[in-house]
C-alpha cells in the first residue's frame, strides 16, 4: 500500500458496510459507513476541482475533531492537493505564519473557529477561499458553505464522472499529502512535508507491532492534527476496518473537554490513544472518586495497588517467579475494586496507547495494575509518527517498546559515529516513513535528514533486551558547568507524580554551577494540609508554611529523604522559585499535547531564573516566593 487513496479504497472494497465514523449531533451517536464516507469525499474532492484547486496546492484545515476533518482532509487528497493540519489552540498570529508560509489557497474551518480566520484574511493575499464547515449567513464572494461544496461537487461528479476519477488515480506515493507545523517554540514553525508513502508506510508499520480488531472502536480525544492521533487512529483504524468516535464538540473548549467522560460510557471504546497529560487526570478522577466513598475503601484500594505492582513486576514477568503466589490476592482485588475502574471507561477498555511525551514509570503500573495498560510509544512528526511502542503482550515498563517493522534505527555520539547495544546517544531512524523534510526550509532539511537518516534531536539508547529507551530531548538537557549532560525529564515526572503538593516543575541547568527548579504549586492540596495543620492559609505563617512544605517535597530526593538515590545529587534543584501561575496552553507554555514547551517556559520566567543564581534565593521563604504564595490565594 502506497497511498492513502489506495488506504480508503482497500477500506472501502473490504469492510464497505463497516461504520468508520461515530458522530454525535442530535443528542445520539450516529454512524457513517466506510462506503458512505468515500461518497462524501469523493463530492467534496469534486467540489475542489470544480473550483479550480489544482494537484500540489495547499488547503488548510482549522476543526475540532468530528467527521468533517477527516472527510475534508481525504477530499483535498483525492483532488490531488495537500492538507495543512492547523491545531485550533493557536492564536491569529501563529494562524497567520502558517497560512502565509505554506501558501495555502482555502481553508476550511468550523464555527468555534471561523473569528480568528476572518481577523486574519487581509494579511493573506494568496487564501482565495475560505470554506465554513458549518455554514455562514450571506456568505461573500469568497466565502463557500461547505454543504454547497459538497451539493456542487455532487453535481460535477455526475456530470464528469471520469474527470474527477482520473484526478484522484494520479495521485503518486512520494505526492505531500500535508505540511504538518512545529510548535516553533525557538525560532519560526517548521513545515513538516509527510507525503502519501510516509502515511500508508507508517500505517502497515504501526499495524506490524499488534493485531487491531476490525470490531474495535476507539473515542479519538486527541486533537486531529496531532501527528499521533492522526496517523494511529485516524488512519490506522481505516486499515482494519474498525471505528473512530468523535468527542461531542460543545459550545466552548472546556464544555468539549467535559464531555469525553460521558462519550467514554457511550461509546464503550476498546482502545483509546492518550498523552501522559490525559493519564494524570484519568488516574487522579478515579482516585478522587474512591476517595469520595470513603477513607477505609481508600486504604484497601492502596493495598490492592501495592499487590497488583508486586504482581506484575516491570511487565514482562508479571505473574512470574514468586509472583505466582500473588496472583489469588491480586485476582480477588481486581474483581472487587479494578472491575469497577475499568466500568469508568465504559467496561471493554483492552488498553491506552500512550504518546506525545514520556510517561512516567509509576503511572505505567497504575494503569497496568487497574487492568487497562498504558503501552508507552514513541515518534515524532517527521517520521509519521510513530518509530516504537509496547503493546500489552510485551510490556516493559519505562521503555518505549520495540521498534515497527521495516525501520532502520541508529545510536550515534556527538561525532556521528555508531554505538553499540545499551550505550547513549542521538537516535537516527531511516524508513519509508521518513518526511520528504521542511516545507520551504532547506537549511532545516539538511541539519535534519542526512543520507535518508532522520537524525531525531532525541537521547536514548537500544537495550540488549530489544527494547528502545527514550531519555530525553538533547534540547532539554541539563548541562552542568564541566559539560556533563542530564535529561531532567523523570525528575520532573517523579516530583509530579509523587507529590501532591507540585502540580507542575521545571529544572534548569545550562552550564552553570548548579541546578535550580521552578515549581507550580497544587494550592488546594497544600492549603488543606495547612487546614490539617491547624494554620491559616493566606497569612504570613501560611505562606511560610506553603513554602516549607513545597521545599520539604524536593528535599525527599537528596540525602536522608524518602526518595534518596533515585536519581543524582547534583542534578536536584539546590534553589526553587515557586510560580504565581500554571503553564497553560493559553499562555503558550504548553502545547496541544499538554507537554511544557520549555523555551517557552525560561524565556516567560526568565527573571526568577536569574534569581535563582543569587544568594537570597537559598532562603526558600524569599519575598519573591511569599509574593508567589499570596498570588495564589487571591
Amino acid at each position: 500500500m502506497k497511498t492513502i487513496i489506495e488506504l480508503l479504497e482497500t477500506a472501502v472494497a473490504n469492510y464497505p458496510d463497516n461504520v468508520y465514523l461515530w458522530e454525535k449531533l442530535k443528542g445520539k451517536y450516529e454512524g457513517t459507513t466506510y462506503k458512505e464516507t468515500r461518497v462524501k469525499v469523493l463530492d467534496v474532492a469534486a467540489g475542489l476541482i470544480q473550483m479550480g484547486f489544482k494537484k500540489g496546492e495547499r488547503a488548510a484545515l482549522l476543526a475540532d475533531g468530528r467527521n468533517d476533518w477527516i472527510i475534508s482532509e481525504l477530499g483535498m487528497l483525492y483532488a490531488g492537493g495537500i492538507n495543512v493540519p492547523l491545531s485550533i489552540r493557536l492564536q491569529e498570529n501563529e494562524l497567520a505564519f502558517r497560512l502565509k508560509h505554506s501558501g495555502s489557497k482555502y481553508i476550511f474551518v468550523s464555527r468555534l473557529h471561523q473569528e480568528k480566520v476572518e481577523a486574519i484574511r487581509g494579511q493573506l493575499p494568496e487564501l482565495e477561499k475560505v470554506v465554513y464547515l458549518d455554514g455562514k449567513e450571506n456568505p461573500g464572494d469568497n466565502d463557500i458553505n461547505y454543504s454547497e461544496l459538497i451539493k456542487e461537487g455532487a453535481k460535477f461528479r455526475k456530470e464528469n464522472p471520469e474527470k474527477v476519477e482520473a484526478v484522484w488515480k494520479a495521485v503518486e506515493p512520494n505526492d505531500i499529502a500535508n505540511i504538518s507545523y512545529t510548535s516553533g517554540t525557538t525560532a519560526d514553525p517548521k513545515g513538516i512535508m509527510l507525503s502519501h508513502l510516509n502515511y500508508a508506510a507508517n500505517v502497515v508499520q504501526s499495524n506490524s507491532l499488534m493485531d487491531l480488531k476490525t470490531e474495535w472502536i476507539t473515542l479519538a480525544i486527541l486533537p486531529w492534527d496531532h501527528a499521533f492521533a492522526h496517523t494511529a487512529c485516524l488512519y490506522v483504524f481505516m486499515y482494519k476496518g474498525a471505528s473512530i468516535a468523535s468527542v461531542e464538540v460543545g459550545k466552548t473548549p472546556l464544555e468539549t473537554l467535559k464531555n469525553i467522560s460521558k462519550n467514554i460510557q457511550e461509546i464503550k471504546p476498546n482502545l483509546m490513544m492518550s498523552v501522559p497529560a490525559y493519564s494524570k487526570t484519568f488516574r487522579k478522577n478515579i482516585e478522587a472518586g474512591i476517595r469520595k466513598k470513603g477513607e477505609t475503601l481508600f486504604k484497601v484500594y492502596k493495598f490492592a495497588l501495592k499487590v497488583a505492582y508486586a504482581h506484575n513486576g516491570y511487565g514482562n514477568n508479571r505473574g512470574k517467579g514468586f509472583r505466582l503466589f500473588l496472583k489469588p490476592l491480586y485476582w480477588i482485588f481486581d474483581k472487587i475494586l479494578f472491575t469497577k475502574v475499568r466500568e469508568g471507561f465504559g467496561g471493554n477498555m483492552e488498553f491506552f496507547i500512550g504518546g506525545g511525551a514520556l510517561l512516567d514509570i509509576e503511572l505505567q503500573r497504575f494503569f497496568y495494575a487497574v487492568g487497562i495498560p498504558v503501552c508507552q510509544g514513541y515518534g515524532l512528526t517527521e517520521a509519521a509518527p510513530v518509530i516504537s511502542s509496547n503493546v500489552p503482550e510485551d510490556v516493559k515498563f519505562g521503555s518505549s517498546g520495540r521498534l515497527v517493522k521495516n525501520l532502520e534505527l541508529k545510536i550515534l555520539d556527538e561525532d556521528g559515529k555508531e554505538l553499540p547495544l545499551g550505550e547513549k546517544g542521538e537516535i537516527v531512524v531511516k524508513g519509508d516513513n521518513v518526511m520528504l523534510g521542511y516545507w520551504n526550509n532547506p537549511t532545516a532539511t539538511a541539519e535534519t535528514l542526512k543520507n535518508g537518516w532522520l537524525h531525531t534531536g532525541d537521547m536514548g539508547y537500544m537495550g540488549k533486551d530489544g527494547f528502545l529507551y527514550v531519555l530525553g530531548r538533547f534540547k532539554s538537557l541539563l548541562i552542568g558547568n564541566d559539560g556533563e549532560k542530564y535529561s531532567p525529564e523523570g525528575i520532573e515526572e517523579a516530583m509530579i507524580d509523587q507529590s501532591p503538593f507540585i502540580q507542575q516543575v521545571i529544572l534548569y541547568n545550562n552550564q552553570n554551577p548548579y541546578t535550580v527548579g521552578m515549581i507550580v504549586p497544587e494550592m488546594e492540596a497544600i492549603n488543606r494540609e495547612l487546614k490539617h495543620r491547624g494554620i491559616e492559609k493566606g497569612t504570613p505563617e501560611g505562606n511560610k508554611a506553603a513554602i516549607e512544605i513545597l521545599a520539604h517535597e524536593v528535599n525527599e530526593y537528596k540525602k536522608g529523604g524518602k526518595f534518596e538515590g533515585m536519581f543524582p545529587e547534583r542534578w536536584l534543584p539546590t534553589t526553587i522559585a515557586i510560580l504565581p501561575y500554571a503553564f497553560t496552553t493559553e499562555n503558550n507554555m504548553l502545547n496541544a499535547t499538554m507537554k511544557m514547551i520549555r523555551g517557552q517556559v525560561t524565556r516567560h520566567f526568565a527573571k526568577e531564573l536569574e534569581f535563582l543564581y543569587t544568594p537570597a534565593a537559598k532562603e526558600n521563604t524569599n519575598e519573591m516566593n511569599m509574593a508567589a504564595i499570596e498570588a495564589w490565594n487571591k
